[in-house]
C-alpha cells in the first residue's frame, strides 16, 4: 500500500511539470495542441471566474463539454479551487440531464449548450475569460473528492458516483505504474467515462502527452498512433473490433511499432478479438482489466497470461474477489458460476452515490451485478449481468456468449441478445444485429458452428444503428423494454 505521505495534490504535480518544462506539449486534440504552461495558466484564469460565480472547496462543478482542450482546462480549474469536476455527456436528452443535475445541485455548470437555460450558475460553451483575468498561481487547496462521474447503471436511473479519494497523486500506486514520463497516450473514448478520464489525467500527471480524439474513428486512431509515436492506448472492445474490421490494406499500412501497452476494459473482450490483437501487436503489449467507476476493486491480465488463461479478465488488483450463489448466498468453489463480489483493499468505502442508494453490502463485499467464476489459479472469467441472463427451457443462457459469436462474423458490426417472454420456453432468445447486408441463413449457420443448439436465437432483428454506447456497453434492459409490447408470444422456429 502507498502511504498518504507519498501523495501530492494533482494541481501541485501539474504546476511543477509546467515550471520544469513549460513548452512541453501536454495535450493534442482536434488538430490543436496545448503546452503545460498554457494548461496551467488558462486553468488559473478560469478558476478565478469559477470563484466569482461562487465555487468553493467541496463543491461540484458540472462539465458539459465535448472532448477537447477546453475540457481539461475546465477540470483543472475545478481542482484548483478544491472543487470536484463532474463531467457529463454534452449530448444528454433534457430529461436525463435534469435527472443528474437536480439531486447534484452543482455550484456551476460549465459548457451550457446554446439555447439552454438553467436556474443554476453557468458558463456557456465556448466561454473564455477576459484578458484582464490573472493567470497567477492560486493558493493550494486539495479537493476532497477527485471526481464525480455519471452512470445509468443496470437500472437505467442516472446517478453520480463520487470518489472517496481526494485529488492527490500517488507516484507508486497501481494506476501510476501504468504510465511513464515523456510517453504519449491515446485516449479515444469520451472523457465523461471512467477509463478515458483516468487515462487522460494520469498521462498528464506522469509528464506524458495525452492525444485525445473528439470522436472515435478507427482509422484516425491508427494515424495518430503512427504520427505521435503513441506508446500506450486505452480502448473498449467495440473500438478494438472496429479497428480490426478495417480492410487489411488500410489497417496494416500504419506503423504501430511504438505501442508498448494497450488496455481494453469497460466490457469483457470476446476471446476471438483479444486473440486477434495479441497476434497483431504482441502478447506483451495487450492487456485487459475489469472494474467499476465505484472503484470497488478489479482485475488485470497481460496478453501473456491471457494465452495461458484464454477468456479470463485476470486476477484481483488491490482487492479481493469471491463468487456467491445468487439464490442461497453460499460461497462457491472454483469453476462454479455465480455472482461476482468484490472487496477493496482497506476498510473505507471507495464511493458514494448522489441520486441512488448504495449497493447492498455482504460484510464489506459488494456486487456489480456480474456473473462469473474463478479458476483454480484465481483468474476471473465473466459471464453476463445477472439481470441480463436468459432462462430458456430451464437453462441459464448468457447473452455475451451469443454476442461474441455473432460479432466474430466479419459483416456484423455490433449485436445485442435479449430474452423475450415465451409461453412455451419461458424466454426465447432474440438477437438484434447491426451489420452489413448478410444472408439470414448464413448468419444462423455461422452461429451453429460455434454454439450449442439451445443457444441459437429464435429470431434475428436487423438494425442500422450502433447497439453499444460510447463506453462499449449495451443496455439490454432498455432494448428488452422497447420490444415487450409487440413481441410477446411464440417466436419463429430456430
Amino acid at each position: 500500500m502507498t502511504g498518504a505521505d507519498d501523495a501530492t495534490p494533482f494541481v501541485q504535480v501539474l504546476a511543477g511539470l509546467a515550471a520544469a518544462d513549460p513548452e512541453a506539449v501536454a495535450l493534442v486534440s482536434g488538430g490543436s495542441t496545448m503546452t503545460r504552461r498554457e494548461l496551467d495558466e488558462q486553468s488559473s484564469r478560469l478558476a478565478r471566474v469559477y470563484r466569482d460565480h461562487g465555487v468553493r472547496s467541496g463543491d461540484l462543478v458540472t462539465i458539459e463539454l465535448p472532448n477537447g482542450l477546453d475540457w481539461f482546462v475546465a477540470g483543472l480549474a475545478a481542482w484548483k479551487l478544491g472543487a470536484t469536476p463532474s463531467p457529463i455527456s454534452p449530448g444528454l436528452p433534457r430529461v436525463e440531464r435534469e435527472a443528474i443535475l437536480t439531486p447534484a445541485r452543482p455550484a456551476l455548470i460549465v459548457g451550457l449548450p446554446e439555447g439552454e437555460r438553467s436556474e443554476l450558475p453557468s458558463l456557456p460553451r465556448g466561454y473564455r475569460p477576459g484578458p484582464g483575468v490573472s493567470a497567477a498561481p492560486l493558493p493550494l487547496v486539495v479537493s476532497p473528492v477527485e471526481r464525480a462521474l455519471a452512470s445509468g447503471g443496470s437500472t437505467g436511473r442516472p446517478k453520480l458516483i463520487l470518489s472517496s479519494s481526494p485529488a492527490v497523486h500517488h507516484p507508486d500506486g497501481p494506476m501510476a505504474r501504468l504510465f511513464t514520463p515523456r510517453a504519449c497516450g491515446l485516449v479515444p473514448g469520451p472523457l465523461y467515462h471512467g477509463i478515458p478520464f483516468a487515462a487522460a489525467w494520469r498521462s498528464l500527471l506522469a509528464g506524458a502527452t495525452a492525444v485525445v480524439l473528439d470522436r472515435f474513428d478507427p482509422e484516425e486512431c491508427l494515424r495518430l498512433i503512427q504520427e505521435h509515436r503513441v506508446d500506450r492506448a486505452w480502448f473498449v472492445p467495440t473500438m478494438l473490433s472496429r479497428i480490426a474490421r478495417l480492410p487489411d490494406d488500410v489497417r496494416l499500412s500504419y506503423d504501430l511499432s511504438s505501442l508498448r501497452f494497450v488496455l481494453t476494459a469497460g466490457a469483457p473482450c470476446p476471446a476471438w478479438l483479444m486473440r486477434h490483437w495479441i497476434e497483431w501487436v504482441g502478447p506483451e503489449v495487450m492487456h485487459e482489466a475489469y472494474g467499476s467507476t465505484e472503484r470497488l476493486g478489479g482485475t488485470f491480465i497481460t496478453g501473456v497470461e491471457w494465452l495461458a488463461h484464454p477468456g479470463s479478465v485476470g486476477r484481483p488488483v488491490a482487492s479481493e474477489i469471491k463468487i456467491f450463489d445468487p439464490e442461497s448466498g453460499a460461497e462457491l468453489a472454483p469453476g462454479a458460476t455465480g455472482e461476482v463480489y468484490l472487496r477493496p483493499a482497506g476498510a473505507a468505502s471507495t464511493y458514494r452515490y448522489v441520486g441512488a442508494e448504495e449497493n447492498a453490502s455482504r460484510d464489506g463485499w459488494q456486487s456489480l451485478g456480474d456473473m462469473g467464476h474463478l479458476d483454480e489459479d484465481g483468474y476471473l472469467y465473466l459471464g453476463d449481468r445477472r439481470t441480463d441472463m436468459i432462462l430458456c427451457r430451464g437453462r441459464n443462457i448468457y447473452p455475451a456468449e451469443i454476442e461474441a459469436a455473432l460479432e466474430s462474423h466479419p459483416r456484423v458490426r455490433s449485436s445485442a441478445v435479449i430474452g423475450l417472454p415465451d409461453d412455451d420456453l419461458g424466454q426465447r432468445i432474440h438477437a438484434i444485429v447491426e451489420s452489413e447486408p448478410i444472408d439470414h441463413d448464413e448468419l444462423r449457420g455461422h452461429l451453429a458452428e460455434r454454439l450449442a443448439h439451445y443457444k441459437l436465437p429464435k429470431a434475428f432483428e436487423f438494425v442500422d444503428r450502433p447497439l453499444r454506447d460510447d463506453s462499449g456497453k449495451v443496455r439490454r434492459s432498455a432494448l428488452r423494454a422497447e420490444r415487450l409490447p409487440t413481441t410477446t408470444g411464440r417466436g419463429e422456429g430456430a
